[in-house]
């Protein structure tokens, strides 16, 4: 009878242990229940945090050139600008050539970039890049080359980031008028006026009209040039010796000068406007090879350019080249990474998430510095 009863404890604990178990595993895997009805309202009010990392964020970039010395401090600021976000940016050499810009466009879409940082080669292939980022859904943001103001109110998610080239003109007038009236010995015939030479950048170039227009304006609206006209920039008078393209090229600029010294003479040219610090540096070269510009102050000629690129600053320092116009790399390569960085993570485009005022939802317009002889060592490194 003993042996009755234990079997049967012992059959009732086995059937308990069972019963323990199956619950266990129910509660444990729940892969095969469907999951409780949810109010959709509620879900949306609470939306998850789908924002990439910063380490998995991809940005494309394209300069017009590697081989421009002011882009090349832009370029160097974004790399340091998405090292210290922690994205990655590839950066691309367009070579001055705009099919082979679209070709890489192309390819980091295809690539599947999460935005792209675009500094045109030809102005008007804005409008056709713009659209190929629309179609692909990737913000874009351009950069030291403005478009027009429909290509960027074409897409939400396109913007750029620049400089106001007027405030860069009127500024490197603003260098010339004040070092010439300290210096009435420039005036080599006495007519109070100033004779001068211009070297252009890149023709249809923003930069290089409205440079070109407000630094000669600058001169007339102080009374040191006459025969000016703003629609007319480029028409030679009695103050306006020569005019030319040297394409932002040192080199070019240099060939230039030695063309216009031969022709006109250096007793006539009492001064050289340049569109950038390339083209400033490169007529020095040719005013050198003639021995002025190199310390003797009875054979100087002003020459003032645009950048304060570390070169000119150097040749400011040794009085080569009377002045220039700082045009903020580091800041404008800082804005361009920091809008495609935020536009790719799901933020919005303001000061709070890229540290930068927003002009009309679509500009950041990074301030340009004179820089003279008074300032200049506060920018050298």
């Amino acid at each position: 009878m003993k042996k009755i009863i234990v079997i049967a404890a012992v059959i009732l604990l086995v059937l308990s242990m069972a019963a323990c178990t199956s619950g266990g595993s129910n509660t444990a895997d729940t892969s095969s229940t469907p999951p409780p009805a949810t109010d959709d309202s509620q879900a949306t009010a609470t939306p998850p945090d789908t924002a990439a990392p910063a380490s998995d964020i991809l940005i494309g970039s394209c300069v017009y050139k590697f081989d421009d010395t002011f882009m090349t401090g832009v370029r160097n600021a974004m790399q340091a600008k998405a090292d210290t976000l922690g994205v990655q940016l590839e950066t691309m050499d367009s070579q001055n050539k705009q099919p082979t810009q679209n070709e890489q466009v192309d390819t980091f879409i295809t690539k599947g970039v999460n935005a792209l940082c675009i500094n045109p080669v030809d102005l008007t292939a804005s409008g056709p890049i713009v659209d190929k980022a629309k179609a692909a859904g990737v913000p874009i943001v351009l950069y030291n080359r403005e478009p027009d103001a429909s290509v960027l109110q074409s897409y939400d998610q396109a913007w750029y980031v620049g400089a106001k080239a007027e405030e860069s003109g009127v500024q490197s007038g603003t260098i010339l008028v004040d070092n010439w009236k300290q210096h009435p010995e420039w005036d080599k015939n006495g007519d109070g006026m100033i004779q001068y030479v211009l070297l252009q950048g890149e023709i249809g170039h923003q930069d290089a009209t409205l440079r070109s227009q407000y630094s000669q304006k600058t001169l007339q609206d102080a009374g040191l040039i006459t025969g000016f006209d703003f629609d007319n920039w480029n028409q030679l008078n009695s103050c306006l010796l020569a005019t030319d393209t040297a394409t932002w090229d040192k080199v070019k600029a240099t060939d230039l000068m030695k063309t216009w010294i031969a022709s006109i003479g250096l007793d006539k040219i009492e001064a050289v406007i340049a569109n950038n610090d390339d083209m400033a540096l490169g007529a020095i070269e040719a005013l050198k090879a003639e021995g002025y510009n190199s310390g003797d102050a009875s054979k100087y000629i002003p020459v003032v350019g645009v950048d304060a690129t570390a070169p000119a600053l150097d040749a400011m320092k040794d009085g080569s080249l009377l002045g220039t116009v700082l045009n903020d790399a580091v800041n404008q390569g800082n804005a361009t990474v920091a809008i495609a960085y935020a536009a790719a993570s799901g933020q919005s485009i303001d000061k709070s998430t890229v540290g930068y005022d927003i002009s009309d939802g679509k500009y950041v317009w990074v301030p340009y510095v004179m820089v003279t002889a008074d300032n200049y060592t506060d920018f050298m490194n």
